[in-house]
């Protein structure tokens, strides 16, 4: 599988082996790859010493293993020829009489080229340095086999077109403390192969996870990780055969250890979004800069691959979202477990809280105005108001709730901003807005009965210029309660709700504001405050700006207006976060949401996303202050500046 998207298949093998019986673990490698190869994936990986057994001992030393791996080396480039896929193997070299423990990378019948390994430990249960010597000064090189020139040497990147970059090293060079893969990420390389011999230990294999996860994190890159298994030696330890693929911090594919059969785990990884990472973080080129000076080519020798980029059915991805080896998150901003959730909930509280409260302290202000109307996001801002006035030794009296009920404002959620503030002991100022919205029809010639956009707008602007004014009179500050996902769709009335003196939600997506409010709930509200909570986390989202229906409820449902919130934000996400096109995004969303929504569907809120996010960025250009708490802000200050004036086009054409 190799598609226009970005995404490069990759297999981890952990085979069954004969250790010495070279030729018998050449036959299982070859049928391996096969395997593999019938999966799709573009890029194999073996273990450390995998043609001969990591645990050959001193039978490294004879010449009839050195000679032998060389041959196998030969009969598998020969026989996996017909086989698109990159295929990295382990085994000992001699070379100028020094023995080296080596990464061959072999591709359609050719060998491309040999990594030795540089850093040789002998330590603990290990003796390398009995059998093999340090690659570390090994540049530059090449062997000879059958009567082809090899490249041979640390140096080696090999480079398949504009697609990727595969480095490689070995075991022990991912446990120093700057491995080889830090300069050859720094160089070009976005997949970095590790083919390691690791055994377990208590604890060892966490502590494997968690490096192998920072050292993608930290060199914006793929790390492929794949280590021998039982059938080593376990005469004085045991190899679990630990398989794991990351990319960018995360840990995409994980193995199982201990496995009494050849094993295999599979991941697609997305270099187009690693490629977008490293343009974005200014300090990896400034790094490259400083680590690598401009002579990186005098430093790394780049083998020319193949280009094997596959030219696809015309959909633009060569597989369909349901055949994509990774998990693709249908909410990106809410962890998906309970733990991490409830930790991320309580640190967004707290940067929410800490930015009003930092604000008001040092405005000398000791009173806020909050127009509450029932629904979730004014829930959220006033019970991060309250965590705020509790930090700064406030007295709660300070917080001054309005709410101001007009032509669409349901019992349910009047009711429920009333029983909030009884439960919280707070006054609730009712002031009602429709008499005043029909003067301003009046004044500006506007049928009542035409329901538009100036009959919504009207009330938006009332209810604003209503808070305005009580800030004023009380010597207080306006608290936004707008989120993200409202700005990235410009779902606010401009100098409306648009319009406050510090939004605390400004950072805080849709989909995650109901999963605040459910912390607030489980952890911090009082029994009386929870049920009202619980019932304004389930009224569905509304601007309650046209009438109710028949039976009093909610007629304006934003999500019918607009599509599904829990859509927008992962378009927000895959759009501004990962800076994808749009055919990706739509495989994407049908990848994440293919069990709840048609492609058709997905691709209609798609372009209205586009459509939206293009056209609003006026109201973007000009927000209040507000504090970011996640990776993605649209503030014109901070993260994302736009022209107002930018066409959407480009974009719409590919849907």
């Amino acid at each position: 599988m190799k598609n226009e998207l970005g995404f490069v298949r990759i297999g981890c093998i952990t085979p069954e082996l004969k250790l010495a019986d070279v030729s018998a673990n050449a036959g299982i490698m070859i049928d391996s790859a096969i395997e593999a190869c019938n999966k799709g994936c573009d890029i194999i990986a073996f273990p450390e010493l995998s043609l001969t057994g990591y645990t050959c001992a001193d039978l490294f030393h004879q010449r009839i293993i050195q000679k032998a791996v060389i041959e196998e080396l030969e009969n598998i480039a020969a026989k996996t020829s017909e086989l698109n896929a990159y295929i990295a193997l382990g085994l000992p070299v001699y070379h100028e009489s020094r023995l080296y423990n080596c990464a061959a990378l072999v591709y359609k019948g050719c060998i491309l080229g040999i990594v030795p390994k540089t850093y040789i430990p002998n330590h603990g249960e290990f003796y390398e340095h009995r059998w093999f010597s340090s690659g570390a000064d090994v540049f530059s090189d090449s062997l000879v086999i059958s009567g082809s020139e090899v490249p041979f040497g640390t140096d080696l990147l090999f480079r398949n077109g504009s697609s990727f970059v595969i480095g490689i090293e070995l075991c022990e060079d991912m446990w120093a403390p700057v491995p080889p893969s830090v300069r050859k990420s720094l160089a070009g390389a976005d997949i970095i192969l590790n083919l390691s011999a690791s055994n377990e230990l208590a604890g060892k294999a966490d502590y494997r996870r968690e490096l192998i996860g920072k050292l993608s994190g930290q060199q914006l890159s793929v790390y492929a990780y794949c280590s021998a298994g039982m059938f080593e030696s376990t005469t004085d330890t045991v190899f679990g055969g630990h398989r794991l693929i990351a990319e960018n911090g995360r840990i995409l594919a994980e193995g199982g250890r201990f496995e009494m059969e050849t094993g295999i785990t599979i991941a697609d990884v997305d270099v187009d979004f690693i490629s977008h990472e490293r343009v974005n973080n200014k300090t990896f080129s400034d790094c490259a800069a400083s680590e690598l000076g401009r002579n990186e080519e005098v430093l790394f020798r780049s083998v020319e691959l193949e280009d094997s980029w596959s030219v696809d059915d015309g959909s633009g991805t060569g597989l369909s979202p349901a055949e994509l080896k990774r998990f693709v998150d249908d909410r990106p901003f809410v962890p998906a477990s309970s733990d991490s959730r409830e930790h991320r909930c309580r640190e967004i509280f707290s940067i929410q809280s800490a930015g009003i409260a930092s604000r008001l302290r040092h405005i000398g202000c000791k009173s806020v105005i909050i127009g509450l109307s029932g629904g979730l996001d004014s829930t959220l801002a006033l019970l991060v108001c309250i965590e705020a006035f509790k930090s700064l030794g406030l007295s709660l009296k300070g917080i001054k709730c309005i709410t101001m009920p007009g032509f669409g404002t349901t019992k349910r959620t009047k009711g429920n901003a009333e029983k909030l503030c009884e439960s919280l002991g707070l006054k609730l100022e009712t002031i009602e807005i429709s008499d005043a919205v029909r003067q301003h029809f009046g004044d500006i010639g506007h049928d009542e009965d035409v329901k538009n956009i100036t009959y919504e707008n009207s009330q938006a602007r009332e209810r604003t210029q209503i808070l305005m004014d009580k800030a004023n009179q009380a010597g207080a500050i306006v608290v936004g309660t707008g989120d993200l996902s409202e700005q990235a769709m410009g779902w606010s009335t401009y100098n409306g709700d648009h319009m406050s003196m510090y939004a605390v939600n400004t950072g805080v997506p849709k989909t995650l504001v109901r999963f605040l409010v459910e912390y607030y709930i489980e952890h911090i509200a009082e029994p009386d405050t929870a049920a009202v909570l619980v019932d304004i986390n389930e009224t569905p989202i509304s601007p309650e700006l046209l009438p109710p229906d028949e039976n009093g409820d909610i007629a304006q449902k934003t999500e019918d207006n607009i599509g599904p919130y829990e859509l927008h934000d992962f378009f927000l996400y895959q759009v501004v976060r990962c800076g994808f096109e749009p055919r990706k995004v739509l495989f994407l969303a049908e990848a994440a949401f293919r069990e709840v929504y048609s492609r058709e569907t997905i691709r209609k809120w798609l372009k209205l996303f586009y459509r939206r996010f293009f056209s609003q960025q006026f109201k973007r250009s000009c927000v209040p202050d507000g504090p970011k708490v996640g990776t993605i802000a649209l503030s014109p200050r901070a993260d994302w500046r736009m022209p107002s004036d930018a066409s959407a086009e480009l974009w719409l054409k590919q849907l």
